[in-house]
């Protein structure tokens, strides 16, 4: 891990972000690379003309750079190799592009989650970030003033399309010196023995040169309720499953447990793109 992209909107979220991403950084000698979005809406775009030329662009671009200047004075930034980065598509996109062009290893994004009417409506940009990021994304909620992963939940249905997910989160603990808990979550309408499960699960993870990690089945109303309370339950540090990346109408009818977490749990949460 040398590269952190860290997405700024310049609000309390995002600057949680940033301190466990300073953390990281020191510790792991990584370069950070800071991203503000502007959006500048489709209808005042000419379209011979570029994004940058717009005299609402130029100037929301300085505030940009003059907000970026006041962040990196915080004494938690000093010493640190830090980039600027300023986009003007939509977040994912954005995201999207900065991780190609400097080969990001990890995105670390704020957020305070969202519920009810909203979460419906609109969503969050943290949670079409997670949906689409081919990058691992590790979604803060809180202020950490020491980030520290002992003990890492990673749920999963432990069949073969997950294993390139799971290849990434074992290197993330590597990386931290973390313990990985293999969770899979039985559901009364899902319901799989724990001799099947746990079969599963073995033969999943016997597929890894990797001995630090537990297996586990907990039963529970919902898998993300699940995942939530077996975590609560060992104190889990750190929350990690696969996202499929469903869009569309697909994902309106199907739904996305590790959106809802990263909307829900209270737990750091990192997803890894399938």
């Amino acid at each position: 891990m040398k590269k952190i992209l860290v997405p700024t909107d310049f609000s309390d979220q995002a600057e949680n972000a940033l301190k466990v991403a300073a953390q990281l950084a020191r510790k792991y000698n990584c370069e950070i690379y800071l991203l503000h979005i502007i959006e500048i809406p489709l209808q005042e775009v000419d379209p011979l003309s570029s994004y940058s030329n717009l005299p609402e662009a130029i100037y929301f671009m300085k505030l940009a750079h003059k907000q970026f200047k006041e962040l990196k004075t915080n004494d938690y930034l000093e010493g640190l190799v830090i980039y600027e980065n300023v986009e003007f598509h939509e977040i994912f996109k954005s995201i999207f592009h900065v991780c190609k062009k400097h080969d990001i290893d990890l995105v670390i994004m704020g957020s305070n989650g969202v519920s009810g009417l909203k979460e419906m409506l609109i969503g969050s940009n943290t949670e079409k970030v997670v949906r689409t990021s081919e990058t691992p994304v590790l979604v803060v909620k809180n202020e950490h003033k020491t980030f520290k992963v002992n003990d890492f939940v990673f749920a999963s249905d432990f069949k073969d399309e997950s294993k390139a997910a799971y290849e990434k989160a074992i290197d993330f603990a590597n990386i931290l010196k973390a313990k990985i808990h293999l969770l899979i979550v039985n559901t009364p309408n899902k319901f799989v023995t724990s001799a099947t499960s746990k079969k599963r699960m073995t033969k999943f993870s016997e597929a890894f040169d990797f001995s630090n990690y537990t297996i586990n089945i907990y039963n529970d109303l919902s898998i993300e309720k699940g995942i939530m309370n077996f975590s609560q339950s060992i104190k889990a540090d750190l929350i990690g499953m696969s996202t499929h990346g469903r869009q569309g109408i697909s994902h309106f009818f199907n739904g996305s447990i590790s959106e809802d977490l990263v909307n829900h749990a209270k737990r750091p949460v990192i997803t890894f793109k399938i």
